[in-house]
């Protein structure tokens, strides 16, 4: 990518109902990671867009912060609160610039990390290290660049290289990122607008040290 999105980017994606990670539920990589325990302490999902795990986390009992750059993006995840009857947290913030005292024991990043251009992989890397307790884990699902998908898409050397200072690497593996096809990504993926398709991603397990 030669930059990162700009906001109204999103917020169209968002406004216009094009944007192919909305799905309605929680990811299913997401699920495992729940089941297996490792989600802990105070909670943070970075980009929630329309607030999926959040919700899901929320109703489950976690401590859960959601926060995306996109206010027409929380504008949903408050009304899908609203409607399941979840009391869930929601805030507009800027994912370079999350600063703060280190509070968060646990980071989950679902398909925000791949939007980024090499450079800001690097800054938001740092970012998150600001606000992770030591020894706090983050869990980063990006798009990988083994297949062709509907969305932009990652090296495992980029996550590498991203969280090379300051972080271990302590899992990094594929799973599979659940998302609907587009008109733009219809070409790329071979299957028609509106269908729902599972594209090959990284899942990475990493520790602040």
């Amino acid at each position: 990518m030669a930059s990162s999105p700009a906001r109204e980017n999103f917020d169209n994606g968002y406004r216009t109902g094009t944007a192919p990670w909305v799905i309605g539920e929680p990811q299913p990589a997401v699920l495992e990671l729940e089941r297996e325990g490792r989600f802990r302490g105070k909670v943070l999902d970075v980009g929630c867009g329309a607030g999926e795990h959040t919700l899901h986390l929320a109703g489950l009992g976690y401590d859960v912060l959601g926060v995306d750059f996109s206010p027409f993006a929380l504008e949903l995840a408050k009304a899908n609160a609203a409607a399941r009857g979840i009391e869930a947290r929601f805030e507009v913030a800027d994912a370079m610039r999350l600063g703060g005292e280190p509070r968060y024991d646990t980071v989950l990043d679902s398909a925000l990390f791949h939007v980024f251009a090499p450079e800001d992989q690097l800054a938001y890397a740092r970012s998150l290290h600001a606000v992770t307790k030591p020894g706090g884990v983050v869990h980063v699902l990006a798009l990988a660049d083994t297949e062709p998908s509907f969305g932009p898409q990652v090296s495992e050397t980029a996550i590498r290289t991203a969280f090379a200072e300051g972080w271990e690497v302590a899992e990094l593996g594929l799973s599979r990122y659940r998302g609907w096809v587009n008109e733009r990504a219809a070409p790329l993926v071979g299957e028609p607008v509106g269908t729902v398709v599972d594209s090959a991603a990284w899942l990475a397990r990493i520790r602040r040290t």
